[in-house]
């Protein structure tokens, strides 16, 4: 379990080939101290294991299923990647709750700057928009970040969301330097999966084949 703050940039020092997927070598300076093998850490989002360290690198095995339902394989050396280390019991928790399992590849579909406020905007499938909803969380890239705005069904397949970044998010992780047409990772709040989920099984057929849910829905499940 992580809470979406990101500890540090690290950078691909190689990916190489297996028969099951990658091994993915990540380095940064420093951080593997207090490390061991068989720990958890975020990969822009991802929650992978350790399985070597060496020094400032950590190798971590990426399988072949996770290659497909993320970013990761369009890594390559040199690129920058958001870490973040598991969570112990008493930490501080900045962010929300995030499992490192991600739901969906999103794409960055506008970006709206100006001297107040830059304003993303992502596309991502129809299945990861039905659990966004508007001031929830969401995990972008790792990213603990609020959702702004919702537009649910911008085309039949995708829908676009928006949110707030703050200097900081954009100095500090690598969506600043994410441009349109960029590829993220996008993990849904635990909680609105579940009562998405929780609807959808109480729900009838007709709904069970994707109709969009509704506050009168809601009501009448005593969510509204």
């Amino acid at each position: 379990m992580f809470s979406g703050i990101i500890d540090k940039i690290g950078r691909i020092q190689s990916c190489r080939p297996t028969a099951g997927g990658k091994v993915l070598a990540v380095a940064a300076e420093g951080y593997w101290a207090g490390t061991a093998a068989g720990a958890s850490i975020a990969i822009d989002g991802v929650c992978l294991t350790v399985t070597d360290l060496r020094g400032d690198e950590a190798s971590f095995d990426v399988i072949a299923e996770t290659l497909r339902r993320s970013t990761l394989d369009g890594l390559r050396p040199g690129d920058g990647v958001n870490l973040q280390k598991s969570l112990a019991v008493g930490d501080r928790i900045d962010g929300h709750f995030v499992q490192g399992h991600v739901d969906a590849v999103g794409t960055v579909a506008k970006i709206e700057q100006s001297p107040r406020e830059s304003v993303w905007w992502f596309s991502t499938d129809a299945e990861a928009m039905a659990c966004i909803i508007p001031k929830g969380s969401i995990a972008i890239d790792g990213i603990s970040l609020t959702i702004a705005a919702v537009v649910s069904h911008a085309t039949p397949l995708n829908g676009l969301f928006s949110v707030a970044l703050i200097p900081t998010t954009l100095e500090r992780t690598t969506l600043g330097r994410k441009r349109v047409g960029s590829g993220v990772n996008i993990e849904t709040d635990i909680l609105a999966r579940t009562i998405v989920s929780y609807l959808r099984a109480q729900a009838g057929p007709a709904d069970r084949r994707g109709n969009p849910l509704t506050l009168d829905g809601l009501r009448d499940h005593g969510f509204a």
